[in-house]
């Protein structure tokens, strides 16, 4: 079949390269602008671009997709569908009813719960212990099309939000190759109506890293893995950040502390006083290092029953 891609993130290029294994023409690739990265800020290419070039698929990256010089620019290429992955702009009219199956979209959720920009993240972040990929027949509105295919992935107890991005990658590269040959087969696809309550992932940001050690030791833990590559989890300590890469949770009582304080150190771990039960600290990072299990970490920086990390 042939038709336009639409990523950025690495999320998108599994799919992408689903597609072209399973012998769709992709014409065009459209992915989100160069942007400068790290602490050189140097500009980078998205991951998707990266794919696209390694397979010579012509590349373009507006700032709007909706400016009218790009909706005629598409319009030329007449593909017979749009896939979405991850792009990161909302599609105008015009553009989703441009091809002939209309715009797809592999949104990495059981929606209509976990509309927008981040739901691998808020799944982990909120307990859930399932989530999935939905192939949505695109509209107007934000991740609110017809349901296509969906396909349930279960959320571990140990899951990150990186983790939980590549499980959903793999299982969005599969469905979008089902749902693509289906309607090339002429078998069909029957939209679904979404139905039910939905909910909304909002966008991450670094600041939602913070820990509030005034919340459950539960839910500390699970922002930790949910925010498990980026932005992180975090708090100060003695003057100093410290990133919080793993962590477990108890419900044990130490009554005679304050969240935040730091209740025991042993050997490999040490607990702190959450609004509820007690979080072990096992993998962190000191500010200006690289992450280490709490063992090697104790061993350069001793702590102290009573400490309290700063709100």
């Amino acid at each position: 079949m042939k038709m336009i891609y639409m990523g950025t993130p690495d999320f998108a290029v599994g799919p992408l390269e689903a597609l072209l294994g399973a012998g769709h023409q992709v014409t065009a690739v459209i992915t989100q602008p160069d942007k400068p990265k790290g602490r050189g800020k140097s500009v980078q290419m998205t991951p998707v671009k990266e794919a696209a070039l390694s397979h010579d698929i012509p590349v373009y990256q507006p700032q709007k997709v909706k400016e009218p010089s790009f909706v005629e620019l598409l319009g030329t290429l007449e593909a017979d569908v749009i896939v979405v992955a991850a792009f990161g702009q909302l599609l105008p009219k015009e553009i989703l009813n441009m091809p002939r199956f209309g715009c797809l979209n592999i949104h990495a959720s059981l929606l209509p719960c976990y509309r927008g920009a981040a739901p691998i993240q808020w799944a982990v972040i909120d307990g859930k212990e399932k989530t999935g990929v939905t192939i949505m027949q695109m509209d107007e509105g934000l991740d609110t099309g017809d349901l296509l295919l969906v396909k349930e992935v279960a959320v571990s107890s140990e899951e990150t939000g990186g983790s939980l991005f590549d499980k959903l990658s793999e299982a969005g590269s599969v469905l979008i190759v089902e749902a693509l040959n289906a309607l090339e087969t002429g078998s069909g696809l029957t939209p679904v109506p979404q139905t039910g309550e939905s909910c909304y992932a909002p966008v991450l940001t670094k600041a939602m890293g913070k820990i509030d050690w005034n919340r459950s030791a539960v839910e500390i833990e699970r922002l930790i893995r949910g925010l498990n590559p980026w932005p992180s989890a975090y708090s100060r300590l003695n003057g100093k950040m410290l990133k919080i890469w793993a962590a477990r949770p108890s419900e044990e009582a130490a009554p005679a502390f304050l969240p935040g304080q730091i209740v025991r150190v042993s050997r490999r771990e040490f607990g702190v006083k959450t609004g509820d039960g007690i979080l072990s600290i096992t993998e962190l990072q000191p500010e200006g290092k690289k992450r280490m299990d709490a063992d090697a970490f104790l061993r350069g920086y001793p702590l102290e029953e009573g400490m309290r990390f700063e709100d």
